[in-house]
């Protein structure tokens, strides 16, 4: 009877460090840690901590630094997700998005799901649709007085990112839009060429990655621009 007791204690001691280790730790872990990271976070650097949220003069959204969108015209066919869109060539264009595609299982709504590609390098379609789009970006940013080469295309302006989704373009192609830009937007070339400057980031550190513009932060600068004319 003895040791049955002292078994039956001995569990009811276990049984209550246990249960006191959970309050500890969903506690500290669940509740305090948590806390602590958002306080620091949005002491630190609220902006990314609130998702690089962007907003125009007037203080509306328009989007996340993070994610890239498209500046396309109204579609012809709205009823169609798939059908080609045609860049609004008043703004700055983003990389190819190759990779979005609709996700068909969904009969309710329509969803755009982001991802590669995964087309090889020597693909006859990849070749094909980078042919395409070389000639298209040179033939769309040619102006009545510049005339833009094939070969002085980059690379980002004709392949798209592994999520589709790529925020920003290489210096070398927002420069390359500068004069089709301001010809739309009727403004003068310096003026664009400065915006292009003044949002043209340099490496992390100064050597991670590589010198960038924010797509959606440059075209939000530049409406500011053209309605405060």
């Amino acid at each position: 009877m003895i040791r049955t007791n002292t078994t039956v204690a001995h569990a009811t001691r276990l049984i209550g460090a246990g249960v006191r280790a959970l309050l500890v730790l969903t506690v500290l872990c669940g509740v305090l840690y948590p806390l602590a990271v958002t306080g620091v976070a949005q002491a630190v650097f609220p902006g990314k901590a609130n998702g690089s949220v962007v907003t125009d003069p007037s203080g509306r959204t328009v989007g996340s630094s993070l994610i890239g969108q498209r500046y396309d015209l109204p579609q012809q066919n709205p009823a169609d997700p798939d059908a080609a869109a045609r860049p609004d060539l008043k703004w700055f264009q983003p990389r190819l998005s190759d990779g979005l595609g609709s996700n068909s299982a969904n009969t309710q709504y329509s969803l755009r799901v982001s991802g590669a590609t995964n087309k090889a390098a020597d693909n006859p379609d990849l070749v094909a649709s980078v042919t395409g789009a070389k000639a298209a970006i040179a033939a769309e940013n040619s102006t009545a007085t510049h005339r833009v080469r094939l070969q002085d295309v980059p690379a980002d302006a004709v392949t798209s990112s592994g999520s589709g989704l790529d925020p920003d373009i290489s210096p070398a192609y927002a420069d390359l839009q500068v004069r089709r830009v301001a010809e739309r937007n009727h403004l003068g070339i310096e003026q664009v060429d400065e915006l292009v400057a003044d949002h043209t980031q340099g490496r992390t550190f100064g050597f991670i990655g590589e010198p960038r513009v924010n797509v959606l932060e440059l075209n939000t600068a530049l409406k500011a621009l053209v309605e405060g004319r």
